[in-house]
């Protein structure tokens, strides 16, 4: 007899699928992952050239065409996932590179995903933020290195 998948693995599922289409740059197929409602929030200014909020699946597109247009990405490892109900938290760790000043952003991540139907509805981005405004900033004043 099997088990019966409980809600939680498939939304670790989904968001598992979701970051290996991203380390992919698969848009597409990271967009089928999307709730057609999904919303993304990467909290920072607009230095960060993909900072803001995105709604619908057109602005969405946006955000992950930004992200992939503005960094190279060295590392993007996920190292946890925690489900309770609708709800999957991801901790990992990233290492990019600024595209357009050739800086590194090195940092922690925290994601709050929030999944409906079987796809993200709701996405928030935490990272230190200070560190992805100085790699961003075209000044060399108040660049902040990571430890």
């Amino acid at each position: 007899m099997k088990a019966s998948v409980t809600e939680q693995e498939r939304n670790i599922a989904v968001t598992r699928a979701l970051f290996e289409a991203f380390g992919a740059k698969d848009i597409p197929a990271i967009m089928g992952f999307l709730h057609p409602n999904a919303m993304i929030e990467f909290y920072g200014t607009p230095v960060i050239p993909y900072a803001g909020t995105y709604r619908g699946h057109e602005e969405c597109r946006r955000f992950f065409e930004r992200v992939l247009s503005s960094v190279d990405v060295h590392r993007f490892e996920a190292e946890e996932f925690i489900a309770e109900r609708d709800k999957v938290v991801v901790t990992g760790q990233l290492n990019l590179t600024a595209r357009a000043t050739g800086r590194p952003i090195a940092s922690d991540f925290v994601h709050v995903i929030t999944v409906k139907d079987g796809r993200w509805i709701r996405f928030r981005d935490f990272m230190n933020t200070a560190i992805a405004v100085a790699a961003f900033s075209q000044a060399d004043e108040g660049v902040v290195s990571s430890l």
